[in-house]
Parts: C-alpha cells; sequence; structure tokens
C-alpha cells in the first residue's frame, strides 16, 4: 500500500513538473504599422469676413462604425500634416474623446450639423485619459497633428465640407 501512495506521488511529482515546463524560446509577435487610407477630402473655410475663405485642405480617413469611433488613431507613430481623421457620430450632442493609445498629440476639432466649429481641444497629450469634451453639441469630430489649428488660426464659428471618395 505505501509502494502504491509513493509511486502516485511520484508520478504526480514528475507529471506536473513536466506539465508545466515552459518554453524558453520567445514568440515574435508580426505586427504591421497602421497606415492612412485616403477615404475622402476635407477643405475647413475661414468665416472672419462673413466671406468663406479656403484655410486648407486634407486627405481624412473617416470612422463612422464602432469600431472606427473606439480606435480612431490609436497605436499610430506618425501622421502627415495633410491628414486628418473625421469621425462622424449618429447625433449631434456634447462628445468627449480622449488619447488612450494615441501616440501622437493632436487638435480635436469639434463640429455641429451646419458644419460649423463648436470648440478646439488643442494640443491633446499622448496617452492622457482626461477626458476632452466639445463645448456644445456636435456631430463631426476632426482630429488633426497639434498646433495645426494654431497656424491655420482656426476659429469657433469657421466651417468644414468634405466628400467620401
Amino acid at each position: 500500500m505505501k509502494k502504491r501512495i509513493y509511486v502516485s506521488i511520484i508520478a504526480c511529482t514528475a507529471l506536473s513538473i513536466f506539465s508545466c515546463k515552459t518554453d524558453n524560446k520567445v514568440k515574435k509577435i508580426d505586427t504591421k504599422e497602421i497606415t492612412f487610407t485616403k477615404e475622402g477630402e476635407l477643405s475647413l473655410f475661414s468665416l472672419q469676413d462673413s466671406v468663406p475663405k479656403l484655410i486648407t485642405q486634407l486627405d481624412i480617413e473617416i470612422a463612422d462604425d464602432d469600431y472606427q469611433t473606439q480606435t480612431g488613431l490609436m497605436y499610430r507613430k506618425s501622421m502627415q500634416p495633410n491628414q486628418a481623421m473625421l469621425f462622424i457620430s449618429e447625433e449631434k450632442k456634447v462628445q468627449y474623446f480622449y488619447m488612450k493609445n494615441t501616440l501622437i498629440p493632436l487638435d480635436i476639432i469639434y463640429i455641429d450639423d451646419a458644419y460649423k466649429v463648436v470648440s478646439i481641444q488643442k494640443n491633446a497629450k499622448p496617452l492622457d485619459e482626461s477626458s476632452l469634451p466639445s463645448e456644445g453639441p456636435a456631430l463631426y469630430t476632426l482630429e488633426v497633428n497639434a498646433n495645426l489649428t494654431d497656424t491655420w488660426n482656426l476659429k469657433k464659428g469657421d466651417s468644414i465640407s468634405y466628400s467620401k471618395q
């Protein structure tokens, strides 16, 4: 009887040692950098003198479903100055964005259903999970590289137009 117990203990110990053995090789996971995919064009207009004046034109990616909206520009290492991401919400409301997993500083431009700039969150910090709300109801949100809104002198009340490809 004692022999069986000892054999069982030895067998269980050996089994646990070999079953818990881990492979010391580090498995490499291939990852691809997320690249920009042009899905449309967007124009920004100054309305300071009541006459629309073109400020700039941008190539845009469009985030219009839950996955794209949740992911946005996360994990990207860079974005060209003539590129942006346009988020299209399902309803006009105060929008809340944050910079979780976003590696590049951004200016976040909130736009209403009449294509007018509601507010701008300037120089949003990478990886910061603080809430960055719009100052009023917005339907669209445009993310561009940080400091471009200052370069363009973009103001609340200026407008956009865009087209999908």
